[in-house]
């Protein structure tokens, strides 16, 4: 998907740091990652995907890439 990102491996995981607030891991099975939301009493909420579907997980965390980058340049540009 032409994204950089940064691999680090140990302990059966993967992580996969993508950007700021944005870092999947995955065993082999799943990948995971944090939304950017939090739940009604204050807990990170997580997306996860099968790992046996590579091409849709990669769309999935380029689409959350891709909000960051807008919120980051919005943040950047003093616009509120």
């Amino acid at each position: 998907m032409g994204i950089s990102a940064d691999v680090h491996e140990g302990r059966g995981l993967a992580l996969v740091s993508v950007w700021t607030g944005l870092v999947v891991w995955t065993d082999g099975l799943w990948y995971r990652w944090w939304t950017g939301r939090r739940s009604q009493t204050g807990r990170w909420l997580y997306a996860h995907h099968p790992a046996f579907e590579p091409e849709r997980v990669a769309r999935r965390i380029a689409a959350r890439y891709a909000e960051l980058r807008e919120a980051t340049s919005i943040v950047a540009a003093g616009v509120s």
